[in-house]
This record gives structure tokens, sequence and C-alpha cells, in this order.
């Protein structure tokens, strides 16, 4: 937890990969070495209260005052109402943990559940969901998330923009995506998933297996995913490899939730960057047609009047106040903006 002036601002939890054998002081003095040491533009307090007491301690202490030139303070047995703010912070932690364990058995009795759906001798460790987002074609970006049995993997999460395809063309967008992805495998890049899970079904699910062939990917669960005829949730229609083998699954289904929520964040994902996307490209693309005019001064511009929306509402006049604008190029770019 973070107190200032005597007040709790809030707090925040953080899961080392640790082993089970590892000894608490052991985790905490290499976890603050880390989060204080490793990160010198972090903010620095007066005085850390913890909950356990370790031999390096002081040599953290010196390290942090050599490192930035600030002393602090590291305190186990404290009263009062540092005594409470310790208890709080154990507290959240616990409680933190709990959740996080409960989560992971969730999640992972899911991934039992679909295994046990698609006949699988063991439970998959690795899933990957593909989706497309674009707004009528413009600013395509393809999302790949990834979730283990211990929940979403995402360190390993990509986007790829999707450039060089008709405007709108889902299966091109998809197939770029996928390519540019298994691509990589030949080279020794990356982890091949135990499942590949598409959204959008037939169509989709053919070009990804057209792809796979092409580049001689070993073999691997192809899982289509379609929404039902309501497009509601619970009502989705799933392929197995190919189009030929169609099935559902109740809308209770634990399996059938997995696949929800793997889509869902593929689907969240995309839009994501897509909107990052798309901003970027309206936000410059009206001024990259002006000579005179390249990335530098056009984020100078931008800045100058604090986005595109200000900048076309100016006179050629204001323009040409901006720094290193002179009356000429102010006229360009008042042109080029308002030039629909």
């Amino acid at each position: 937890i973070s107190v200032r002036g005597g007040r709790v601002l809030g707090s925040k939890n953080f899961f080392p990969q640790v082993g089970i054998e590892e000894d608490v002081s052991e985790v905490m003095a290499a976890f603050l070495g880390q989060y204080y040491i490793s990160s010198p533009e972090r903010d620095l307090p007066s005085e850390l209260i913890v909950n356990v007491v370790h031999e390096d301690f002081p040599a953290l202490i010196e390290g942090i005052h050599t490192l930035r030139g600030r002393e602090l303070a590291i305190s186990h047995r404290v009263r009062g109402t540092r005594a409470r703010w310790q208890q709080l912070a154990v507290t959240n932690a616990e409680q933190a943990l709990g959740a996080r364990l409960a989560n992971r058995q969730h999640t992972a009795a899911r991934f039992d559940a679909l295994a046990e759906v698609l006949n699988l001798d063991e439970s998959p460790q690795r899933l990957e969901c593909y989706d497309i987002s674009h707004s009528s074609g413009e600013a395509t970006v393809a999302s790949c998330v990834v979730f283990g049995p211990e929940g979403a993997i995402k360190s390993d999460y990509r986007r790829y923009n999707i450039e060089g395809v008709t405007a709108g063309d889902d299966y091109a967008a998809m197939h770029q995506a996928l390519t540019r992805r298994f691509s990589k495998l030949k080279d020794g890049e990356g982890k091949l998933p135990d499942i590949l899970l598409v959204d959008g079904g037939k169509g989709q699910l053919s070009m990804a297996r057209d792809v796979l062939n092409e580049l001689a990917v070993p073999d691997l669960i192809l899982l289509g995913v379609a929404k039902g005829a309501t497009r509601k949730a619970g009502f989705e229609t799933l392929y197995l490899n190919d189009a030929a083998h169609e099935f559902t699954l109740r809308g209770d289904s634990p399996a059938l939730h997995l696949i929800q929520q793997i889509r869902d964040e593929a689907h969240r994902f995309a839009i994501t960057g897509h909107r990052a996307r798309r901003g970027k490209t309206r936000r410059t693309s009206t001024l990259e047609g002006v000579a005179g005019v390249g990335p530098t001064r056009r984020r100078d511009l931008l800045k100058h009047f604090g986005g595109l929306q200000e900048l076309s509402r100016a006179s050629i006049e204001e323009i040409a106040k901006a720094p290193g604008i002179s009356k000429k190029l102010a006229e360009s770019i008042y042109a080029n903006l308002h030039s629909e």
C-alpha cells in the first residue's frame, strides 16, 4: 500500500515468479532491489514498512542512496498506526493471492473441460486466438492473444498492422497475420500453440488451414468459432479442424465459456490497436502531403496548436506564427487542411 501524509492512497499487487521453497525474506529483498534500484525513475518514499527482515537491507539502503542520493529507512518492528498499515498491506496481499489462485484454478478447470470436449488425451497448455479490427477497411489491425491454464499470457500478445490488402477483406487480413506469425516458427522463433482459435467460422478456418499447409506447420488443432443466427453469446457454432466437423456446446459449458473469454479478449485487443492506429493516421495524414512538413515539424505543429482539430481552425496568419513556419508554408498547410 502507499501512504502519503498519513493517508492511505491505494495499493498495487505484484506476483513475483518464485519457487515454493523460496524464503519470504529472500523474496522481499530481491523484489525491493528490483523495484527501486532497477527502476530509478520510480517514486521513492522516505520509509518502507515491511513484515520481514533480511541481512541485505543495509546494502539495499546504501545502494539506493548511492544511486538516487536519498536516504531510505526500512522498518520491520512498528507500532500504532504504522503497525495497522503493515497489517493492511499483509491482508491485501493475502486476499489478492487467494483471488489469483482461485482464478487460476477456475481457468485450469475450463482448460480441462475443453480437453474433454475435444477428446484430447491431456489438457492444452497454450491457446492462441486471432481477430481482425478495422473501420470500413481503414487502419486494419490483427490481434493475437495467448492463454494458458493459468490465464492470459500477455507477454506473448501480438498485434499486426495489415498492409497491402483490399479494404475490408478480413480473409486476406487474417491470411497476412497468420503468415507473419507462423513463418517465424520455421526460423525457430516463437512457440507452437496446442490450439489455434480463429474467430469467423468456416471461411476463416479454411483460410487458416491453407496458411498452415503453405508453411508446412506441424499438425495443431484448429478451432473456428462463428456467431449463431441470433449472434448472442451462448449460441456459437464451432468447427473442429475443418468445416465438416461442426458442433455446438451448451450455454453453461465451461469449455464454451473459455472459448468466449479468449475470443472476447482477442476482439478487445484488436479494437484497442485499431483505434490507436486509426487515431495516429488521422492526426498526421492530412499533413503528410505538404512539402516541407516532415515528421518533426508535423509533431511540433500539432503540439503547438494542441491537436489537429485546433490546427484546422487556425487562420493562415496564426499558422505562420508557429515556430519554423513561413507565410508560404502556412498557406500550403491551410490549403491542405481545407482542401475538402
